[in-house]
């Protein structure tokens, strides 16, 4: 009996774009715009842990020029607008956004005239990660969003003016707030 698990006279067929989606799936290279706390968890996701690996994003690209996934991590400053901008437009195509976080997404508790109130007025996002920072489990999720979108469609998604439309998809949390073990009292007891 053979080790081999296709005979050397075997016919594969498939189609052309499904094999290019799935290598494009598998080797997502993102590019951090880590900023605040928010960074720290994408860090966490690359740990053994948490093993963003398993999906093949492990590969985190400081080159604009080699990156197809940007992952917005924390709060964007308007000092710090232009620079992301730079960056974005200088991504290949076909590119993929991750807000992280609510700073990222919202501005989080940043209610301040320094703070961008959503990155998604300035470059077009694809996946929302909520979460004040969000745990690993969920930018995983996020990945795994961004890779279900490769596999179905392989390019995003083009409005009337050519331009890239986002894709807006908001990831829900995968856990549930426990209440605490102590309860908390305000005052003298």
């Amino acid at each position: 009996m053979s080790s081999i698990a296709v005979p050397h006279d075997s016919v594969l067929t498939t189609q052309l774009q499904k094999v290019v989606n799935w290598a494009r799936r598998s080797s997502l290279w993102p590019m951090p715009f880590a900023t605040a706390c928010c960074g720290i968890e994408l860090m966490a996701t690359a740990s053994s842990r948490y093993d963003i690996a398993r999906f093949g994003a492990e590969a985190m690209r400081f080159s604009p020029r080699q990156a197809d996934l940007m992952i917005v991590a924390g709060r964007v400053a308007i000092k710090m607008l232009p620079v992301l901008q730079r960056i974005y437009q200088q991504m290949t195509e076909p590119k993929w956004v991750i807000s992280m976080g609510a700073c990222a997404s919202t501005g989080g508790v940043f209610d301040t005239y320094a703070v961008v109130q959503g990155v998604d007025q300035f470059i077009p996002v694809d996946v929302y990660v909520p979460g004040c920072p969000p745990r690993p489990e969920q930018l995983l999720e996020g990945v795994m969003a961004i890779q279900r979108i490769v596999d179905q469609d392989g390019i995003p998604p083009r409005g009337p003016d050519g331009k890239r439309r986002p894709l807006q998809i908001a990831i829900q949390p995968t856990h549930d707030v426990r209440p605490q073990p102590v309860p908390l009292t305000v005052g003298p007891r």
